[in-house]
């Protein structure tokens, strides 16, 4: 028997799952990682996080009820946060907290580099060329500005700065081979030409980088899924109480691991007519294509950094799942919510979606629940297609209800508020010759087949699900199955190991109207918060001076 494992860390927990050669989940287990959070700044710890993995990966195996030399391939996934290691490879904080010791990661929602990021717009490199034409502070290189602007002893004594992914491969395997789709996405690395532009890194103040050869941030960079090393080590073995030398695929950034898990699942369409979309915390659209298509305000075109041989345009909205959540936790009937929940014996978001089914036969009539009440949920920002992490959110149509039925208005408008901003991305993608026709949904916040629906039609494409529960680990036990040398190539794996299970298609013309009629006004409201940043030179209100009067005056 042939199995393989997949692990996947988020942003709150590492998941192990152990699949079959058809992608059959036999057992998964997860552990939740700490996070540290102040405002703009977010850390973790590499070695809570290794930890987290180790122990997931045993628990998984342990349930399924096999021998540990039933598996033959391991492959990783992970936010796309960077790890920073001493020349001894051990954790070096980057940290300016007091207890700093273990905070080495600078988690990916982290935005303290944003005015790096803004410096380096200004500069127009043609590198940005290949990141949407501007390069967003949750990619590595203005991070890694950041750093030495501000901890110069911490960055000049790193011995290497990591992408999550290729932190876990070495850990696993003691590689330093660094995975395309992380570089290339996240780095600035040009797969399509095999290089780094050196010109860049001189440009925008990291020279050192090009002058010591990259040696910090990757010198041997291979496609996802290539086996690294001499595969699994005999420390990481022990730790996951498997059997040392199982291969090891390189690994892929978590969105895109929901992808290779996704759009390979309608085998006749295949990836060119498929778009993943990875909906948690935050979401990912991920739309491939033969050709290279600039879009601007859409990261990429990235080269064989997903399906290899194709381009990835790779959109996004920085707040999905966790916007939802943030408009149900501070809703007035929050506390009142939860304990029918728990009295129901149902998780919060269940519900919400139950008490939306008592009131429309079908969620395609979802629309009708939320009259007026429409929502921007960009309270991190906007990724695509407007490039703007200074954007914030918008909520018009409140009223001074704050019971349970409002509740559920916020809850369904904001839903569609995500669903909108999809729209806008698939919009801007096939104004520039990017053009999906329909959408596979992975991720926590998108198991729910309303909620699917729901999607299908704020954004009017028409919505896949998988047969997988668990499609973003099953990408990454995909590139434990190709490194293993069982499939020929990540395409046989990706149609092999998924297929689809259920289609979402827009609903009536009737509730297609509406929702035009939503999304025009969602973009005018966008507009309106972005006029206004605008007019008002970013300035945010100054709080109450200790020393003004008391007359509404502010210093």
């Amino acid at each position: 028997m042939s199995l393989f494992v997949g692990v996947d860390v988020g942003t709150g927990s590492a998941r192990a799952g152990v699949f079959d050669t058809k992608g059959t989940l036999l057992a998964s287990h997860a552990n939740n990682i700490q996070m540290w959070r102040d405002g703009d700044v977010v850390e973790q710890s590499s070695s809570g996080i290794w930890q987290a993995v180790c122990a997931s990966v045993k628990a998984a195996v342990t349930q399924a009820g096999i021998t540990p030399d039933a598996i033959k391939g391991i492959g990783f996934d992970a936010a796309c946060s960077m790890v920073v290691l001493d020349r001894q490879m051990q954790p070096l904080s980057i940290s300016t907290t007091d207890d700093a010791s273990q905070r080495n990661v600078i988690v990916w929602m982290d935005h303290r580099a944003k005015d790096q990021a803004e410096r380096i717009n200004s500069q127009g490199h043609s590198v940005l060329d290949y990141v949407g034409g501007r390069i967003s502070p949750e990619m590595q290189t203005p991070k890694l500005l950041w750093l030495k602007e501000n901890l110069p002893e911490i960055f000049a004594s790193a011995g290497q700065f990591f992408d999550l992914p290729d932190f876990l491969t070495w850990a696993a395997t003691g590689s330093l081979t660094r995975s395309a789709c992380t570089v290339t996405c996240k780095w600035t690395y040009l797969a399509h030409e095999d290089r780094w532009d050196d010109s860049y890194f001189h440009q925008i103040g990291l020279a050192e980088l090009a002058t010591e050869n990259y040696s910090r941030i990757g010198q041997s960079i291979v496609p996802p899924g290539t086996p690294l090393a001499q595969g699994l080590t005999q420390a990481a073995a022990d730790q996951m109480g498997l059997v040392s030398g199982i291969p090891v695929g390189a690994a892929l950034i978590d969105a895109h691991a929901g992808g290779i898990g996704t759009v390979g699942a309608d085998a006749q369409a295949g990836p060119l007519a498929t778009m993943a979309y990875v909906f948690g915390t935050s979401a990912c659209t991920m739309a491939s294509s033969a050709q290279p298509h600039k879009v601007s305000g859409v990261w990429g075109p990235y080269y064989s950094a997903m399906v290899p041989g194709l381009w990835l345009s790779e959109g996004g909205q920085s707040a999905a799942g966790e916007a939802i959540a943030h408009l149900i936790k501070t809703h007035p009937a929050h506390d009142e919510a939860m304990e029918h929940a728990a009295d129901a014996g149902l998780a919060l978001h269940d519900y919400l979606l139950l008490k939306v089914s008592e009131r429309v036969l079908n969620p395609r009539e979802a629309v009708d629940l939320v009259g007026t009440r429409l929502i921007v949920p960009e309270f991190l920002g906007n990724r695509a297609p407007h490039a703007d992490p200074e954007a914030t959110a918008v909520i018009s149509g409140l009223s001074l209800r704050c019971d349970i039925e409002d509740l559920i208005k916020t809850y369904v408008a904001g839903i569609f508020g995500v669903g909108y901003g999809l729209r806008q991305i698939m919009n801007a993608q096939a104004a520039q010759g990017v053009a999906p026709q329909s959408i596979v949904i992975s991720g926590g916040a998108g198991r729910s087949d309303a909620v699917k629906q729901m999607l299908a039609d704020a954004s009017g494409y028409t919505v896949l699900s998988t047969n997988s529960p668990e499609p973003v680990l099953l990408g990454a036990a995909m590139l434990g199955a190709m490194s293993s040398g069982h499939f020929a190539s990540l395409r046989d794996t990706m149609s092999t190991m998924s297929s689809v299970k259920h289609v979402f298609t827009p609903s009536s013309p009737d509730t297609h109207k509406k929702h035009a009629i939503c999304f025009k006004a969602f973009e005018a409201l966008q507009k309106t918060e972005q006029d206004l940043r605008a007019e008002l030179g970013h300035q945010e209100i100054s709080p109450v001076s200790k020393t003004s009067k008391r007359t509404g005056s502010v210093a």
